[in-house]
Formats: structure tokens, sequence, C-alpha cells
């Protein structure tokens, strides 16, 4: 084989993986971005799991980015082990469909009508449609599109170089020696496992070994052990990403290599065994890019359904390969779901996120009862748990704004970019609400230690607004985590009550420094709370006007609160009324 054909080769297999990567881009994109969320969400029994993990995969073109997803499912709890197992199942299927696609680039070598349909004419034709869909699109799901016709554009012709370097090997007895070599089950699993495992894709390495047989010097003997080979190759980019993955996350990783062995193992005891006992005399057969991609697909199916019914033997046997460590037990759950993974599905995860800010904001107001709890009635216990949720929720912030900024760098929709940037901005105000509780917790511990407790009237006015905070927490929090504007809405009326009740209370406890009801040991404490609470409450407003800013394509904040305190907007009035009502001094 001359050097030229050797670069051509090269050239061919890059166009190839090229194309197929552009092609699976453009039709996942083009499938929806609620793709990942329906394929978890949907995916409860074995046959839905099955039947989802072959749709997904044919539509992204690789069994391996499917496996990678569900290891971040179960990494993030969101999956369990023995249901991802079946959407695996599923891939394995869904991941030869690659196989039959590329057929299409040999079907005008059958002469006829068929050649209408040759290499050079269905590229061409996906060419000239694909750029011209590309040059005149407005809309991002348009482009989508012709990225999906010119990655099948380019792979045809990857396709076709690969072949048409590979071509002069038919009459070459070095590489028929070699091909020998490959007929011995062992050799041919391992080198087939190891090609794949080079080139991070099972589809890709299928393609490669069509293109060979096209030369018309692969029998079945030769294909057949490689076929397995390629299988369990597969398992090597899932592994990969297990890299740092909780226990779950590695064990559904290991079972992709567990179940390909498994099936490479029986299928390989199964034909060799069969025709040693009674002669198949299929082993000379030759073979072509169609029946490369039929025996790719049989073998899947075959997978599915003999090693299916077993599926809980083999979490079974995982677990018991990888025990959990007491570390582990010890992890976030919630902080778990934001999964690196997941960061090349922005829908999912942007679900993921949502989800643990909406466990930050139900901490943030969490701590702060705890914390208001403790003025009336001090604890260590207590203490030490608004400590270690204020903790917590500095990590939260610190891991979910991490995530965010990189999500950020994707591709993302309108209102992808709103819900990031929703999150962005409302994650230190969650965190500062801690803040706030943990001040709240120490000035009760040093009421506590001094002996300081609060006259009868500073008593009852410290009830009232702690009633109206945690109101206006309640209400930012649901607004928050439902996305419900109106309820949004109600905030802003109860933030402007809640600074008339702190401005009210400071000149009261003023009138008291001065009849001598108060002292100043008491005021310290008094006014330290009331600040601690107006905080608190503003937050809780700049939470509620970022969610009604982002609900609004034109939308600006300064002119927002002039509107609601001026002109009254909003059923403000109303609210406002409510509020002055419920909470009377």
């Amino acid at each position: 084989m001359a050097v030229s054909n050797i670069i051509s080769l090269l050239g061919g297999i890059a166009l190839f993986l090229f194309g197929m990567g552009l092609m699976g881009d453009g039709l996942k994109k083009v499938a929806g971005s609620q793709m990942e969320i329906i394929l978890y969400r949907l995916s409860g029994t074995p046959v839905k799991g099955l039947l989802l993990g072959a749709g997904v995969t044919a539509v992204i073109q690789s069994s391996s980015a499917t496996s990678v997803m569900l290891v971040g499912f179960v990494n993030s709890g969101m999956m369990k082990t023995q249901q991802a197992l079946s959407v695996i199942h599923g891939a394995l299927i869904g991941t030869s469909i690659t196989g039959w696609i590329i057929c299409l680039s040999y079907l005008g070598e059958s002469g006829g009508l068929a050649s209408l349909l040759s290499t050079s004419t269905i590229a061409a034709l996906f060419a000239i449609v694909g750029i011209v869909v590309r040059m005149t699109a407005k809309k991002a799901s348009t482009k989508h599109a012709s990225d999906i016709m010119l990655g099948f554009t380019v792979l045809m012709f990857g396709m076709q170089t690969m072949s048409g370097a590979v071509s002069p090997l038919k009459d070459s007895p070095q590489f028929l020696a070699l091909l020998t070599t490959f007929s011995h089950p062992l050799v041919g699993i391992v080198v087939g496992a190891a090609f794949t495992a080079v080139l991070q894709s099972a589809s890709a390495a299928v393609g490669i070994l069509q293109a060979l047989s096209a030369t018309g010097a692969i029998n079945f003997t030769v294909a057949y052990p490689l076929i397995l080979g390629i299988a369990v190759g597969a398992s090597v980019p899932v592994l990969l990403s297990a890299i740092g993955a909780k226990v779950d996350g590695r064990r559904t990783a290991f079972l992709y290599l567990i179940v390909e062995a498994v099936a490479a193992v029986v299928f390989a005891a199964l034909y060799y065994g069969l025709d040693a006992a009674v002669g198949l005399g299929i082993g000379s057969w030759k073979m072509d890019p169609f029946t490369i991609a039929g025996v790719n697909t049989i073998f899947r199916v075959l997978t599915a359904i003999v090693l299916m019914p077993f599926n809980r033997q083999f979490v079974k046997l995982s677990e018991k390969l990888i025990r959990i460590s007491e570390s582990e037990e010890s992890d976030n759950a919630a902080l778990a779901r934001l999964d690196e993974r997941f960061l090349q599905h922005p829908q999912l995860a942007l679900e993921q996120s949502r989800l643990t800010v909406n466990d930050m904001a139900a901490m943030s107001a969490g701590a702060f009862r705890a914390a208001a709890q403790l003025v009336w009635k001090f604890s260590a216990e207590g203490y030490g748990k608004v400590e270690r949720m204020e903790n917590l929720i500095d990590e939260f912030e610190d891991k979910i704004g991490t995530y965010l900024v990189k999500l950020n760098t994707s591709e993302l929709n309108v209102k992808q970019n709103e819900d990031v940037s929703k999150f962005l901005r409302t994650i230190s105000d969650f965190e500062r609400i801690s803040d706030h509780a943990m001040n709240t917790a120490e000035v009760a511990q040093k009421m506590n230690e001094s002996k300081v407790g609060f006259s009868g009237d500073a008593a009852a006015e410290l009830r009232v607004l702690t009633a109206a905070v945690e109101e206006i927490l309640s209400l930012a929090v649901g607004a928050f985590t439902s996305g419900d504007i109106e309820k949004a809405y109600a905030v802003e009326p109860l933030e402007d009550h809640i600074d008339d009740l702190c401005e009210a209370m400071k000149q009261h406890h003023v009138t008291r420094l001065q009849s001598g009801v108060c002292t100043i040991s008491q005021g310290f404490p008094f006014n330290d709370l009331i600040t601690n609470y107006e905080r608190v409450a503003d937050h809780c407003s700049n939470i509620a006007i970022a969610m009604i800013e982002l609900n609004q394509d034109d939308f600006d904040m300064h002119g927002y609160l002039i509107d609601l305190k001026k002109q009254h907007a909003h059923r403000f009035d109303e609210y406002y009324e409510t509020y002055t009502e419920k909470y009377k001094l």
C-alpha cells in the first residue's frame, strides 16, 4: 500500500469522523433541547428504556454519548442503575443505524437505476441543498438542518475516500495474510476492541470495516470477531467519562463494559461452538458493507434480547465489584446533580441547575427561620444547625456559579440564556439571606450569653417583624421555585411595608430608651436584628425583581419601582393595604 493511499485513508477517516459528528450534532439540535429530559423522565420500565435508548442513540449517532449521559444521570441520582442498564441495551441497538446510513454510499455500485443513487450524486445533492439552506437560513433550527445535510455530505465523501484508498489492498498478499490472523476469534476481538478504543467510536470502526469489506477480501470469519471486538472497545470512552464520578456513576459505566464483554463471549462461544459441532458453513461468505451492517444490527438486537432478562444480576455484579466508600456516603446529593457531563446537553444542565438552586432557596429560608427561633429560645444545637446550613449554602453558591459560568459558554437559546441569568443573579441573594440568618444566630448567642432580653413592647414588635419577614421569604422562594410571576409582584409591596415597620420600630425604641423602659444593652441586639431582617427583605425584593425583569422583553428595574410606588401599578395598593392590616405594631 503506497504512502499516498495511506494518507488518503487517514484523510478519509478524518472526513468520516467529522461528518458523522456534524450530522449527529445537527440531528440532536433539530430533535429539540428536551430530548435529554425525555430520556431520563420516560425510561421507567425496561421496554421504555430500551426503545428510548435506541431512539436517542439513532438521533445522536453515538451509543457512547448516550451512555455518558446515563453515567451523569445515575451519578446525580436522577436515574437508578438498573433503569440505566435498559437504556444501554437500547443504545447498543441504536448505534447500528449508522452502518445502514453508510450503506447509502455503496448503492450506486449495483448499477441500473441504483446508479442514480451513487455516492457522488447523493453527496452532491445534499451538499447543494445544505449550503443553500445554510446561506439563506434565518432561524437557528433551519441552520441545524443544514448541518445534517452538510455532515452527511462530508461523511459520504469520507467513505468514498476510504474505499478508494483501500481498494488496492484486494490484490495485496500481505493484507490477505493479515486478515487471516484476524480470523482467530481472540485476535479478532482484541484488534477490534483496540481499534475502536483508539477511534473512540464504534460507528466509525464499523464504517471503516465496511470500507475494507468493499474490497471483497473480507469473509464472515474475519468480520465476525472484529464486530464483537468493536462492541467491547466502544466501552472505553464511557469508562473514561466515569473518572471522578460517584460510585453509582462508575457502576453504570462498568455495566456498559460488562454487557459488551459478556455479549462478545456468549455470541463467540455460540457461533464457534455450533460451527465446530454441525459446520454452519458461513465462514467463507464474502462480506460487503450491507452484510456488515446486517450482522452488526443482528448482534446488537440479540444482545438485548438475551441479556436484558439478567439486568438485575448484572447490577448486583457491579455492586460487588465497585463498593461504596464512607466518604461517598456523605456526599451532598443536591450538589451531585451538577454533573459536568450534562454541560454538553444545555437543557438537561439547566434542569439540574434549577433543581439545585431551588434546594438552595429552600435552605436559605430554612436557615433564617431556624435563626429567628433562636432569638426566643436559644440552643447550641440550633446554632450549630444554622451554622452548618450557612456553610453549605456558601458551597452551593460557589458550585452553582461555577457550573452556570461553564454552561454559559455553550450554545443556548433565548429562554436558556434567561434562565442562566436568573440563576446567576439570584444565587447571591440566597447566599446573603443565609449570611443574615447567621448574623441573627450570632445575635441570639450573645443575648443568651449576656442574659439580655427584650421589653414586652419590643418583643411584640419583633414578633410582628419576624412574621412579616418569614412571609416575604415564603413569597420570594415560592415565586422563584414555581415561576409564579404574580406571586413575585406581591413581594415588593410587603418589602415596602417591612421598611416602614423597621423605621417605626427604631423610633419606638428611642422613645422607650428615653422613658427608661429599655436599656442601651438591649438596644444593640434589637437594632442588629432589625437591620438583618430588613436586609433579608431587600434580598427577597431583588429575587422577585429579577424574575419580573426576565419575564419581560423590555424592562427597567428603576422604572418598575417608580411605577409601583408612584403610579401604584400591578395591584401594589391592594397588596400593600393587605400587609398593613396583617402586620401592625
